[in-house]
């Protein structure tokens, strides 16, 4: 099978638990767009806040696309061009403040390049503010200040809590919003039916490729319906079980190179 699109998940795919892109990963992703591989990134982050894995390894030169919030935005890294936004229904982010405090949650979104959350010390809203290298705001009155629909939000919080509570919101909230873990303390609360499969069959149907023509590649629950939806669908080494099984094929872990292994057993053939 001759594959068009590579599509990559960032934390624990793309990038390694350092934090890092190695140079044979880099190397590997640069000879594939040169050959004519399209390329994509798929990520929960707000699309500023890959932006420098998405120029480290090309998409700024060989015309590549950032899907950003879990399939909510994809945008032309060459142009700047937004070819797909979907956010939440009017009035949803004030309910859904509203509802961490209910439940005794954190709560985080997005907007011009910036993290708007409930504080500006939850530790789980600052290791995403680190990861994306983007500032927080925290409104004064949440309710007066934020203004914006927004493509999502997250509630963060315990592992174990948010466990039980993903039961729970989804229940609360059916029929208005999809809602799932990315990470163990982060619940991703999106717009109905919007997730990585969605994102990329947008993308799919912009390039005029078929789902047989894509390799998707991730580690974490929320690239598991992308996975599934891919014509080949990759899981990391170091994913849970539950995506392993359902993948294609067990790649080698993010601190071995694994798209590297990728790449090479599957998409190379030149």
């Amino acid at each position: 099978m001759a594959y068009e699109l590579l599509v990559l998940d960032v934390d624990g795919t793309l990038v390694n638990t350092k934090k890092e892109i190695t140079e044979r990963t880099k190397e590997a992703l640069w000879e594939c767009q040169e050959q004519g591989i399209k390329v994509a990134i798929a990520s929960g982050r707000c699309t500023e806040g890959i932006s420098h894995q998405a120029k480290a390894i090309g998409l700024d030169r060989f015309g590549g696309y950032v899907i950003s919030f879990n399939g909510g935005r994809i945008t032309n890294f060459v142009t700047g061009e937004v070819i797909y936004d979907i956010t939440l229904p009017d009035g949803m982010i004030h309910e859904l403040y509203d509802y961490s405090k209910k439940e005794h949650t954190g709560i985080l979104t997005y907007d011009a390049g910036k993290i708007v959350a409930h504080s500006d010390t939850d530790p789980y809203i600052t290791i995403d503010a680190k990861g994306c290298d983007i500032p927080i705001w925290v409104p004064e009155d949440f309710h007066r200040d934020v203004k914006f629909a927004g493509n999502k939000c997250i509630l963060t919080g315990d592992p174990a809590h948010l466990e039980k509570l993903e039961k729970k919101a989804a229940k609360d909230f059916e029929g208005r919003l999809s809602v799932y873990r990315s990470e163990g303390f982060y619940l991703e609360m999106m717009p109905l039916g919007v997730d990585k499969a969605y994102g990329v069959a947008k993308l799919l149907e912009r390039l005029g490729y078929r789902r047989s023509q894509m390799v998707c590649c991730g580690d974490g629950f929320n690239d598991l319906p992308m996975i599934e939806y891919a014509g080949f669908g990759v899981a990391m080494a170091n994913a849970p079980e539950q995506l392993k099984e359902k993948a294609d094929y067990v790649a080698p872990s993010c601190d071995e190179d694994g798209l590297v292994d990728v790449i090479t057993r599957f998409i190379k053939d030149w």
